[in-house]
């Protein structure tokens, strides 16, 4: 969203330098992401005594995947400018109202995955076949995401 208000998603779909850099960087990422994932070994361990990662890390991960997505870029640049009239001096201030809803909706939703999420933890966490299998369909979930973004045209 930043991107589109700031004008930025604009030269990523005026440059395609610009483009390709920021698409091979998030190939980069979701490959790293993949790899990570078949890494990790073992049943999860949800003590209190493990130390949960910062807000900092999380938040630096979060922007990390969301910065490195050309599309959704692309998609606030193609989105939002179509709801500011045309005659509107500044549509900054109505960008910032769009993205802002789109952020409280976009909330909700993983809210509620939350939720759903925690209802069926201990069922995961305890049964080492049924994490090993996640850990392999979200592996390849990201291998072919990134493929997906690697093949992807301007």
């Amino acid at each position: 969203m930043a991107a589109a208000i700031t004008g930025a998603a604009a030269l990523l779909y005026a440059s395609g330098v610009a483009f390709a850099v920021l698409k091979y960087a998030g190939v980069a990422y979701l490959l790293w992401m993949a790899w990570s994932t078949l890494r990790e070994t073992g049943t999860l361990s949800v003590d209190r005594s493990d130390s949960p990662p910062s807000a900092w890390r999380t938040i630096t991960s979060a922007v990390l995947v969301n910065l490195l997505n050309p599309k959704l870029t692309i998609f606030f640049f193609a989105f939002l400018p179509q709801f500011v009239p045309a005659d509107t001096v500044n549509g900054i201030p109505m960008m910032l109202q769009l993205s802002a809803a789109f952020m409280l909706v976009t909330f909700v939703v993983f809210a509620a995955y939350g939720i759903c999420a925690s209802a069926v933890r201990d069922q995961v966490i305890s049964r080492p076949r049924v994490l090993t299998w996640m850990r392999r369909t979200f592996a390849v979930s990201f291998v072919g995401l990134g493929a997906k973004l690697a093949f992807t045209r301007q």
